[in-house]
């Protein structure tokens, strides 16, 4: 999707959104964290830039508890898998959330993990 789609449909979102992706980008040897945040799931992808493509991801769809803990173990979950993968170090893409609460747990557990940001 492009940029300037995510700015119609989104808007003041979309803004926002475009504005933390024009500052990152993920590659190769350091991919981009991406992390979508619903009102009742937590999404967490490891994407390369370069190819379009999703290495790994992880979600809390079947999962119980407060949201902030299923945060916390899809943090774990994706550092596990991208540490599998072969990855260490990645940029975070918090999109258009401000970091806290769910997001923050999300990251915390993920640098607890071995991933480096």
């Amino acid at each position: 999707m492009k940029k300037c789609d995510l700015k119609k449909r989104n808007g003041n979102r979309g803004r926002r959104i475009a504005r933390v992706r024009a500052k990152i980008s993920g590659t190769a040897q350091r991919p981009r964290l991406s992390v979508f945040r619903s009102n009742a799931h937590m999404y967490a992808q490891v994407v390369d830039d370069t190819v379009g493509k999703v290495i790994v991801s992880a979600h809390d769809l079947k999962l119980s508890g407060p949201k902030s803990e299923r945060a916390a173990k899809v943090g774990e979950d994706i550092a596990k898998k991208a540490l599998a993968a072969s990855i260490k170090t990645v940029v975070f893409d918090r999109r258009s959330y401000k970091y806290h609460g769910r997001v923050k747990s999300l990251a915390d557990e993920a640098r607890k993990s071995g991933l480096e940001f």
